[in-house]
């Protein structure tokens, strides 16, 4: 969770300020070691230093990428960006070949290729991961002097990374307060560690619940809500990911499913008993919150305590924990559907405001920042444009708070790489740096100062591994030119709107409402419940209106801690993605009503009506 800042602060230096707090991953930092390291020294012992730099920049890349989760979902999150990252190598390769190291042309190619990478970032964290792979590769391979050919290096690069994608799979991670010794006797028929991360997510959800219906009746309900969101929103991508075979390949898995698909009416009647506002009776919860001991501990849930039937919300929950039970002692099920981004989605999405806005200032950032170095005629002129590319992504926190910490980040690194490089015997001790920086990257991602001061030091040490001189001062010169490119871009005059990432953000939730919304409404009137097959697709429409909710609130966040010349943009979009949360709470609270009465009560038909008439207000 993010550590809390002064509230006198402003909140583009608050953003810059605030870090995240919790336990050590420790499964991430022996994974960290394991990758770039090893496969640098592998190199180097083999008289294939060049090799060796370019596997362990495959790896320290993915290492950047790698986040707590299941394995299936790290395929997916590494991988693309590992694909994306050795495409970038052999464009490079190919364009330095042809139009030579330094030109006119490239930064007009550079500029052409950054507007389409910059484009798909849009769409969605792991496509902005593989548009940075491919614009940082691309700026390595025109302008790193390697001996290997283009495709030679896109092969070594997806080695290093693929490396540690087979270490993410093996390697077992530790329990929950159990630490490795837990994870190792989790391995087990009952418990296999493959699936600790698929595990400890459906779990979540559970206590997520149980946590929402403690707080029903206080203020905290609302930040309560979200936190079940995300907890389903993890646990959706953990069981959805990348996988051989189209069903699930063990019992285990089959009954996670199940368990998972289980907790959607919990959260559903927990939604609705938040929105009544009534405090519930202390043992609410302890349904949910055994039912998420028992996904933990691979255990069957027991007997579990069942709440008063005395209103529609209560009634929801206790049939709801009903089914989980039954889930739990023998339900098996199919993956749940994951988010169906088809190709008409992802164009839409690339080309509506959002796509064509951080397209165009990527573009920018990425041509001007390659002929900026260009014309300086620096030897290490690719840095320029790695670094821009890396301040101009949005997903990494506001403007201003990037560069700050870009640059403090970068001095640092460099400040220290100064020292160890007059100390360090080499090559040995620079691959020992390697090895101790890819350990350190999983606990620098907290605060991106960190991460920038620990990749500094990373890179300097391959650049000289790979026969450069030492160049720290010059890394600091290129990126405080980088941050002064990627603050004058961004602050450039724009012919349309502002904030085309908030309007994207803000018309998929409202379009994933009103979905939600007349979905639930034609249950209404229809004389019973709701079938099984109608009760699935309200799911399935709940959790997509949920999640872009979710994800038009982050983005506005982010823009409301932009500089007040930036923030400006967005003004008013809070009021709107309010209304909306509130019409989604609303529409939840009908649906278990639809399905105790079969009909709409007089409370809530007048209270959607007032939203829709607020909604119309704000939008």
């Amino acid at each position: 969770m993010p550590r809390p800042t002064s509230a006198s602060l402003p909140p583009w230096l608050g953003h810059a300020l605030r870090t995240q707090r919790g336990p050590v991953p420790w499964h991430s930092v022996v994974r960290g070691a394991l990758a770039a390291g090893p496969v640098l020294c592998a190199g180097v012992v083999a008289g294939r230093a060049s090799v060796g730099v370019v596997a362990a920049l495959g790896a320290m890349l993915a290492g950047i990428n790698d986040r707590p989760g299941s394995r299936r979902a790290a395929v997916r999150r590494l991988g693309v960006p590992a694909l994306a990252g050795a495409g970038g190598l052999v464009i490079g390769a190919y364009v330095g070949e042809r139009v030579g190291g330094v030109s006119y042309p490239l930064p007009l190619l550079f500029a052409l290729l950054g507007l389409l990478a910059g484009a798909f970032s849009a769409v969605g964290p792991v496509a902005s991961a593989a548009g940075t792979q491919l614009l940082v590769a691309a700026a390595i391979g025109a302008g790193m002097p390697l001996p290997e050919p283009g495709w030679q290096r896109a092969l070594f690069f997806l080695a290093g990374a693929g490396w540690l994608i087979v270490l993410r799979l093996v390697l077992p991670s530790p329990a929950p307060g159990k630490g490795w010794t837990g994870a190792a006797s989790a391995a087990g028929a009952s418990r296999p560690y493959r699936l600790d991360g698929e595990r400890a997510a459906v779990s979540a959800v559970y206590e997520a619940v149980a946590s929402l219906l403690d707080s029903a009746g206080t203020p905290h309900s609302t930040a309560r809500r979200a936190a079940l969101t995300a907890a389903l929103d993890q646990a959706q991508d953990a069981l959805t990911g990348p996988r051989l075979r189209r069903h699930a390949s063990s019992a285990a898995e089959r009954r996670l499913h199940a368990q998972y698909l289980a907790a959607l009416p919990l959260g559903e009647a927990a939604t609705a008993l938040a929105w009544a506002g009534e405090p519930l009776p202390a043992r609410t919860g302890e349904g949910p919150r055994r039912l998420a001991a028992a996904v933990r501990d691979g255990v069957p849930c027991g007997p579990l305590p069942a709440p008063a039937r005395s209103g529609a919300g209560l009634r929801a929950l206790d049939d709801a924990l009903l089914h989980a039970a039954e889930a739990f002692d023998s339900g098996t099920a199919r993956p749940p559907h994951g988010r169906g981004h088809g190709p008409v989605d992802v164009l839409r999405t690339v080309a509506g405001p959002g796509g064509r806005e951080y397209g165009v200032r990527v573009a920018l950032c990425f041509g001007a920042s390659t002929a900026v170095a260009q014309a300086l005629h620096h030897p290490h002129w690719y840095w320029l444009p790695a670094t821009a590319v890396f301040l101009v992504k949005p997903d990494l926190g506001p403007l201003v708070s990037r560069v700050l910490c870009r640059a403090l980040g970068t001095v640092l690194g460099a400040v220290l790489f100064a020292g160890l490089a007059a100390l360090l015997p080499r090559p040995a001790g620079l691959v020992a740096v390697v090895a101790v920086c890819g350990a350190l990257i999983p606990v620098a991602t907290r605060h991106f100062a960190a991460q920038t001061a620990v990749v500094t030091v990373l890179v300097l040490a391959l650049v000289m591994v790979g026969g450069e001189p030492q160049a720290s001062w010059g890394r600091i010169g290129e990126t405080l030119l980088a941050c002064g490119i990627v603050l004058l871009v961004g602050h450039l005059p724009w012919p349309a709107q502002r904030g085309g990432r908030v309007q994207d953000r803000l018309s998929a939730a409202h379009a994933s409402a009103h979905a939600y919304l007349r979905h639930v409404l034609s249950g209404a009137g229809e004389g019973g419940p709701a079938g099984a097959d109608h009760r699935a697709a309200r799911w399935a429409l709940r959790r997509e209106a949920y999640r872009t909710l979710a994800e038009a609130r982050a983005a506005i966040d982010l823009a409301a801690a932009e500089l007040p010349t930036l923030a400006r943009h967005s003004e008013g979009s809070e009021k709107v993605a309010a209304t909306l949360e509130r019409l989604v709470d609303t529409t939840t609270a009908c649906a278990v009503h639809v399905d105790d009465t079969g009909r709409l009560p007089r409370r809530h038909a007048e209270r959607l009506d007032a939203l829709l008439a607020e909604l119309t207000t704000v939008a």
